[in-house]
């Protein structure tokens, strides 16, 4: 196989990674706020209830959640799976695993907020959602970059893992093109792709914290 066969290959594996990046972010997002409310809940029932799905998605490895969620179909309701629906397995499986962690990272950010906050808003008028949306989100927005940026990263690398259920992202193409080729050169192009991958979401990220600072020039 030549060099550029190679490239191109991987970079279709490439378009399917960051396929799985984007999708995962775009509903982990807002998934992972809802589940902080949640957490947050006066009702001891709904509290206890999201913080035990907190807990399993985070004390359990994300491959095995990924095996889990597609082959319950089959073995839960007897549906047949068909090819198709593995890509949306990782993403309802990815979006779920990483809800857990930014619903934790949310409610430190909301949890740290002073509670003078919410006064002032109400003595202005503002109602809760005006409040929150309005007055405290854009703030812990601003707390939380740090740490959401660091799981972002960590989500580009956690894309590899799709290949437990055979999704055919850069990761597998790369092992599937060493294992025939007998060499490792398509592993070491897959690391300098997510090496550079993790560069322009670091930059990125780092745009965002800098425009939200507290401290920028």
């Amino acid at each position: 196989m030549s060099f550029g066969t190679m490239i191109e290959q991987l970079m279709e594996g490439m378009g399917v990674t960051a396929a799985i990046f984007v999708l995962t972010l775009l509903f982990s997002l807002p998934l992972g706020l809802g589940v902080s409310f949640l957490r947050m809940s006066r009702s001891r029932i709904v509290a206890f209830v999201s913080k035990i799905y907190i807990s399993i998605m985070r004390g359990t490895p994300l491959m095995l959640q990924l095996i889990c969620i597609y082959f319950a179909p089959y073995y839960v309701f007897g549906i047949r799976i068909s090819s198709s629906y593995r890509f949306i397995a990782v993403i309802i499986g990815f979006s779920l695993n990483y809800a857990a962690y930014f619903a934790e990272i949310y409610r430190s950010g909301i949890e740290s907020m002073p509670v003078g906050q919410y006064e002032a808003a109400k003595v202005l008028g503002y109602g809760k959602g005006q409040t929150f949306f309005r007055i405290i989100l854009p703030q812990v927005i601003k707390r939380i970059l740090p740490s959401v940026t660091n799981e972002v990263i960590t989500l580009v690398k956690d894309t590899s893992l799709a290949f437990v259920i055979a999704t055919a992202e850069m990761f597998t193409i790369a092992k599937q093109i060493a294992a025939k080729e007998t060499n490792l050169v398509p592993l070491m192009v897959a690391g300098v792709f997510y090496y550079i991958f993790n560069l322009i979401v670091a930059w990125v990220m780092e745009r965002m914290e800098k425009h939200y600072s507290y401290y920028r020039n």
